[in-house]
């Protein structure tokens, strides 16, 4: 597959796997996961493409586990991922976008249609991130702080950190 058709139907799966599994016919367990073949036939693609899609995608979003598969985070719909809560780095960062800014000085980070904020752990994946959507902001997050102050935090397979919000407090802009 090209790098092209690879990105092309990575964002069909994340359709499927994260955002609107009931377009496509598809039902996740309560824990995200579906039927590989099910999801095949959902795209009307064959398994290696999916196969590939999986390997290839450098955000590693999606889990293969025998016959099932799903997305690692980043849901709109309804699951339990079954994460564990864990002790954060001192500092994780999040990349948003200049427009964004004003807003969440005021009213920090939080999900929108997802489930959690999403984290990471460098500031060349923030970076990467708040670019998607015009001029990045790099926003470094006092995970050490948060956690000393109760919030849980959470890390997916792919180490994308998650937490329900970051209030306003914690962040600082790099």
């Amino acid at each position: 597959m090209t790098e092209d058709e690879v990105i092309t139907l990575s964002k069909r799966m994340s359709r499927c796997l994260r955002h609107d599994p009931g377009r496509y016919g598809l039902a996740l367990d309560a824990a995200g996961w579906v039927d590989l073949g099910e999801l095949v036939r959902a795209l009307r693609t064959d398994r290696a493409s999916v196969l590939e899609v999986v390997e290839r995608n450098n955000k590693r979003r999606f889990a293969v586990r025998g016959d099932r598969i799903r997305a690692n985070q980043g849901h709109s719909v309804e699951v339990d991922l079954g994460l564990a809560r864990a002790e954060p780095p001192l500092a994780l960062f999040h990349g948003t976008n200049a427009r964004a800014l004003p807003d969440v000085l005021v009213e920090g980070l939080r999900p929108m249609s997802r489930h959690a904020v999403h984290l990471s752990t460098d500031l060349a994946t923030a970076t990467t991130v708040g670019a998607r959507r015009g001029r990045p902001v790099v926003l470094e997050v006092d995970a050490a702080r948060m956690h000393a102050d109760g919030h849980a935090f959470s890390v997916s397979e792919n180490g994308v950190w998650l937490v329900a919000a970051v209030p306003p407090g914690y962040l600082r802009q790099r």
